[in-house]
């Protein structure tokens, strides 16, 4: 049985197609000659599978979503109370390159703009590092959160430091205050070459997914970094990392998100899932128009806001053989990501098998893992499969099967 979720994917995507309003980064000629046309999106869970639809193949510059992973970098490295004294976490209010700096402290508002990002990249490996060290470091650093050895496009790397100007204007600024420590011009130069590694959406949903576990990569199972440092991340993308639209997009998509002039875009659902998309035009706030919708599409049709109640907790999905059947038994609350694991056990049942759900040990079902379980036992009974559901507690409503009937009940 093929998995129904690439072809929500699909179906979102070509919605969106017809939709050419904003335009690419004109201020780099690099990105300025991207093609617009460019739609992707890739959907990692905390179990490590991945869905994918578009123009997934599609390298492109990280950008400003460097700026979170960044962070988690400077965390770990110099630690949570060296980084609060020099970047702040407070929201802006203020677009991306605004020289947004609290009174008093002069430090940035917060490490999502990029004077923060900037003071951000200066404090990796230690005071005083390399230019080199420093992007080696979050080099390797993005690499193990993908999953992939990632590389730095030359081209636009250069195409940008031709047109950092506001940037070193902002680091000369920020040295003034004693907030950067080392060369401006070096600072810069690193920060470009962090914006300039290469990354598809695969690598974005695997990326943000490390987040949501608390810092496991979802496939490698390597911890990255502790809980805490994945938390108080996902807290300040939350808060800060849609710029000047944070708070609207905050109450009306609830995904924790960060976007970048090239038009990607990462989010984050804790527990959940992490998501990576694609789309060159950007909105009146830098971000990537179409790859809003997406997101704003999830939340609304998968439950995916972050303040949405009963999303529940995921316990466990398991597949065992029984005397006749092939039994899928799943226990908690089945949401989105059990909902999805399930749906992959079942399409690695063999023909003609019986197939069994075990729901006795469920405490309730999400609105969209009742569906996607649903339609997993459909497309299984359109393959020839029997279908039997074991649920005694009566916890799967309504358990049509999208013509009026229904499971045999066991």
């Amino acid at each position: 049985m093929k998995s129904p979720i690439p072809d929500y994917l699909d179906e979102v995507l070509e919605d969106l197609r017809s939709d050419t309003g904003g335009a690419t980064a004109q201020y780099i000629p690099e990105l300025a000659a991207a093609d617009p046309d460019r739609l992707a999106a890739a959907i990692t869970t905390t179990s490590g599978a991945t869905y994918t639809a578009g123009d997934v193949g599609t390298e492109f510059s990280i950008q400003s979503i460097s700026k979170p992973f960044a962070y988690a970098a400077a965390l770990m490295d110099r630690g949570l109370e060296k980084v609060l004294s020099s970047v702040g976490v407070e929201p802006s209010g203020e677009a991306f390159n605004e020289l947004s700096l609290e009174g008093g402290t002069h430090r940035p508002k917060n490490p999502m703009i990029n004077a923060g990002a900037i003071t951000t990249h200066s404090l990796l490996v230690g005071r005083g590092a390399a230019q080199a060290s420093r992007v080696e470091h979050v080099l390797d650093l993005f690499s193990r959160l993908a999953g992939r050895t990632l590389r730095v496009d030359e081209e636009v790397c250069a195409s940008e430091l031709a047109e950092a100007d506001r940037n070193l204007a902002i680091a000369h600024m920020l040295r003034t205050y004693g907030v950067l420590e080392d060369d401006p011009h070096d600072v810069v130069e690193g920060y470009t070459r962090q914006c300039s590694i290469l990354v598809g959406v695969r690598d974005l949903s695997m990326m943000s997914a490390t987040l949501a576990t608390g810092g496991v990569q979802p496939v490698t199972g390597e911890r990255v970094m502790t809980p805490e440092v994945a938390r108080q991340v996902m807290a300040v993308m939350a808060a800060a990392g849609m710029y000047d639209a944070a708070g609207d997009w905050l109450t009306r998509v609830g995904i924790p998100a960060k976007s970048g002039v090239a038009g990607g875009m990462v989010g984050v659902l804790p527990d959940q899932v992490g998501i990576g998309t694609l789309s060159p035009r950007l909105d009146e706030h830098g971000n990537s128009r179409r790859g809003s919708e997406i997101f704003a599409r999830l939340s609304r049709d998968m439950g995916m806001h972050l303040f949405a109640p009963g999303q529940g907790r995921l316990d466990a999905v398991t597949a065992r053989e029984g005397e006749h059947s092939t039994v899928l038994a799943t226990q908690g609350t089945v949401q989105f990501t059990a909902a999805a694991e399930l749906l992959d056990l079942m399409a690695e049942v063999v023909q003609d098998a019986v197939v069994e759900l075990d729901v006795s040990a469920v405490h309730s079902f999400t609105d969209v893992g009742r569906r996607m379980t649903l339609e997993g036992l459909r497309r299984l009974r359109l393959e020839g499969h029997a279908v039997r559901l074991h649920d005694p507690g009566s916890v799967l409503p309504q358990p049509d099967l999208g013509d009026g009937s229904l499971p045999d009940l066991v």
